[in-house]
């Protein structure tokens, strides 16, 4: 989407024809709602632009929930854009720190700006591609305490504002088709800049989960956030919007709520001891923020091998910070063995888990040749050295 193609969307007629478009996925469907909107005298650039929003509007319930049926997209934007219920978090630390005017820098379609206007902050949403800062406005224009100016974050004067929450652009430069920037050079703002700013000015800093540890700076509190089990960011704070003695946290959204793991540093690593009767794999938001000592102790538990992120116990536990699953019996890591007992035991259905083995889990499913009614998970890791299989079923399955 061009400036011209949203200009043209932001007509009266363009907003009535895109309120009334419903959202479509089926090609056929398309097909037949493009038909009918030029049947009816409208504009083919108008009636393209309508229907990408309405599929995009479609898209982000996922993350917006209802509010995405009165917001505008770009691809990009949406691909990139904080989910509402961590925007959320977001806002509430600076809420909680005290700090009422905020800017917003490098803000995207306004996302993480709305959570913050929803909470009575005065937000100045930053960006610098012209298109982006016009979705914005349209997005935020429901809060007279949130407005969007287009400029460079690098070049925005901090006095302005009690803190600061940055998203970095970490693609090029687009609103489709978009490629991702390795270099955190190549960023905008550059990580330089946006570690310069958290010096000065009480900051939250979000990032991709997978960033390179070294790159965190001393004194920062790193917070890895997972919703129900994928880990979607690490977010840095900087004075008040940081924790007094918590340096690491795993943040855990899930149908359970929200929890958390924290520590002043990372957590001191468990031995390694034999199978248990249970058996744990830790959220990932716990394993990023190297975490699972702690979880580990609040299972009475060990590690099951060395460098492997799975934890055994013989206790059962229901905890959010991991999967849970009963150990039946411990297996060679053979195809053909384990064929023969899941074939005995009546199982046609498996969930495959791995880790420190080079499997592809599909291939490795047909192998089995499944054909019975039972359920289990396979866990397929080493084991003193060893490639083992281990024949398990979820927690949650047999415990309240």
């Amino acid at each position: 989407m061009d400036a011209a193609d949203l200009a043209q969307l932001l007509t009266p007629e363009g907003m009535a024809l895109l309120d009334r478009t419903p959202g479509v996925s089926d090609g056929g469907e398309i097909v037949r709602v493009v038909s009918r909107l030029r049947a009816e005298g409208h504009d083919p650039g108008l009636v393209a632009a309508v229907l990408t929003q309405a599929k995009l509007r479609q898209k982000a319930r996922g993350k917006f929930g209802d509010f995405a049926s009165r917001m505008l997209f770009t691809e990009a934007g949406l691909e990139q854009a904080t989910r509402l219920q961590v925007a959320a978090q977001h806002a509430g630390r600076f809420a909680a720190a005290g700090l009422t005017r905020v800017a917003d820098l490098g803000c995207g379609i306004g996302g993480d700006a709305m959570a913050m206007a929803a909470l009575d902050l005065d937000v100045t949403a930053v960006d610098r591609d012209e298109v982006t800062a016009a979705v914005a406005t349209h997005n935020l224009a429901l809060w007279p305490n949130a407005r969007v100016e287009l400029g460079d974050a690098a070049g925005f004067d901090l006095s302005r504002v009690d803190g600061v929450w940055m998203d970095p652009a970490r693609r090029t430069a687009g609103h489709a088709n978009t490629k991702r920037l390795a270099d955190p050079d190549d960023w905008s703002p550059s990580l330089d800049t946006v570690f310069a700013a958290a010096t000065t000015t009480p900051t939250g800093v979000k990032l991709g989960p997978g960033i390179d540890r070294d790159l965190i700076p001393d004194g920062l509190e790193a917070q890895w956030v997972s919703v129900d089990r994928e880990v979607v960011e690490l977010v840095l704070w900087s004075g008040p919007l940081a924790r007094d003695g918590v340096r690491r946290a795993a943040t855990v959204i899930g149908a359970h709520g929200i929890a958390e793991l924290t520590g002043p540093a990372d957590a001191e690593d468990v031995e390694v001891g034999p199978v248990g009767t249970y058996l744990y794999e830790p959220d990932g938001a716990v394993i990023r923020a190297r975490l699972i000592g702690d979880l580990a102790r609040s299972v009475d538990g060990r590690m099951l091998s060395e460098g492997i992120a799975y934890v055994t116990s013989d206790r059962a536990v229901t905890t959010p910070f991991a999967q849970g699953f009963r150990v039946l019996d411990t297996m060679p890591l053979d195809v053909k063995q384990l064929a023969a007992r899941l074939a005995a035991e009546d199982v046609g259905t498996v969930e495959i888990k791995k880790r420190g083995v080079d499997v592809d889990p599909a291939q490795f499913r047909k192998r089995l040749r499944l054909r019975g009614r039972r359920s289990v998970t396979l866990v397929l890791t080493r084991l003193e050295g060893r490639h083992t299989a281990l024949l398990c079923e979820r927690l949650t399955d047999v415990v309240g």
